[in-house]
This record gives C-alpha cells, sequence and structure tokens, in this order.
C-alpha cells in the first residue's frame, strides 16, 4: 500500500501563519501536522510515500531528512503547482499499480483510518475508490455528497449554496488499481487539474464511502487551526 501527501499549496488562508512556514508543517499540539500524518500511515501498514512540495520546499526537505520514515519517502518538488489532481497525473508511475492513499496534508484527523481501509477492501462490487466522509456544520464550504442505500455516492456538490444535507467529503482517498486506466488516462501529465473538479465527477456511482465521526478539520484559517490546539 502507498499514499501521496499532497503538501504544495501556499497556505495564503492562515497567514500570517504560513508566512514563514508551509502548512503541512504547523505546529498541532507542538508537532508538525505532517509529523502525525506521517506516523498514522506507518502505523497504517502503508510501505512507500510521495509528498510534493513547493511553498517553502527546503522546509519540508529538511524535516523528511530527520524524519524516521525518510526512506519510505519520496519528495517531488513542483516548479509550477500543477493542482491536487496535475500531481497525481504528473506522477502517475508511482501509484497506479497499488492500492494507494491520496491525502491533503492540510487537515487534521483522528481516525487512525483503520476502517476506511477494512470498508475499502469490503466495498461493493463496481466500486473503484473510496472517500472519507465528515459531517459539517458549514455544508456551503464543503464538497457535500449524496449516498445511495449501499453507501456508494451518487451526487457531489462542490461549495454550492443550499446542498443537499451536510455529510461532506474529506479529500482523503482510497484509490484501487486499475483506477487511473479506468477514469483518468486521458489527463495530461504536467497540466493543472483539481481531483474534486475533473476527478470525481468521473467516479460517481463507482466510490464507496466511509465516514469518520472523528475529528477531521481542514486547517486552513486561523480559526479552523486554533480549533485542534489543545
Amino acid at each position: 500500500m502507498k499514499a501521496i501527501l499532497l503538501a504544495a499549496g501556499l497556505g495564503t488562508r492562515l497567514r500570517p501563519i504560513t508566512n514563514t512556514i508551509p502548512k503541512c508543517l504547523v505546529p498541532i499540539n507542538g508537532r508538525p501536522l505532517l509529523a502525525l500524518w506521517l506516523e498514522k500511515l506507518v502505523n497504517l501498514g502503508v510501505e512507500e510515500i510521495l509528498i510534493n512540495t513547493h511553498y517553502f520546499a527546503e522546509q519540508v526537505e529538511e524535516f523528511i531528512k530527520n524524519s524516521p520514515y525518510k526512506e519510505k519517502m519520496t519528495l517531488v518538488k513542483e516548479e509550477k503547482l500543477l493542482g491536487t489532481g496535475g500531481t497525481l497525473i504528473t506522477n502517475v508511475g508511482f501509484w497506479k499499480d497499488d492500492t494507494t492513499l491520496v491525502i491533503h496534508a492540510d487537515n487534521y484527523c483522528e481516525d487512525d483510518l483503520t476502517n476506511l481501509i477494512k470498508a475499502h477492501n469490503e466495498r461493493p462490487k463496481g466500486c473503484e475508490a473510496t472517500l472519507l466522509l465528515f459531517k459539517t456544520n458549514n455544508p456551503e464550504s464543503c464538497g457535500i455528497v449524496t449516498l445511495d442505500n449501499s453507501g456508494v455516492i451518487n451526487g457531489f456538490y462542490e461549495k454550492k449554496p443550499n446542498p443537499p444535507g451536510n455529510l461532506a467529503s474529506g479529500a482523503l482517498f482510497v484509490f484501487s488499481p486499475g483506477v487511473y486506466s479506468k477514469y483518468f488516462s486521458h489527463f495530461k501529465v504536467n497540466s493543472a487539474y483539481e481531483i474534486s473538479l475533473d476527478f470525481v465527477p468521473l467516479l460517481i456511482n463507482k466510490l464507496y464511502s466511509y465516514q469518520t465521526n472523528l475529528r477531521y478539520i481542514d486547517i486552513g484559517t486561523p480559526a479552523a487551526y486554533q480549533s485542534v490546539q489543545g
């Protein structure tokens, strides 16, 4: 099993905190957010992890150099940002033949993801991927999903007014081998794409769901960031 941690963003909403540090390295109760993710993934059994960098890339490189998990890491620096989807397509050789978690590294997640993997392994026939979901109090600011009776996602509403419910995408996916060849192979490398806008619509009715009841928070704003401290 592999993982991709998307960590190249500028963190503009989190300024001034991110004026001197990339968002993936901001401290959560004294520990860098990226350290929490790496520990979680290694405990889950992930064998190889790819991290994309751009903003303050040298800080991420230094952090990985001193990480106890550095032998599992592959760092890819993007001279120009490729978007969350563009990073996957450009590095498709890393993940297309393996079960792979795709994670936005600026999310704080208390779930150990064991049950996410279990749900993915037990997904209905015809589903190629699984998406972590959580309930939100601010549905208009999230990607909201609807489900069929089997827990398969049959609708996706990205930051729409008055969405149908409050079950939100955590933008954390498990992709099975074969997802790329079936759905994504027509995308071009070194081009910018976004997972939620360009990929998720292709997976409607093929995307299973797992809902976490533990805290799952995008720490992209100062208020959200402070909410996970302590």
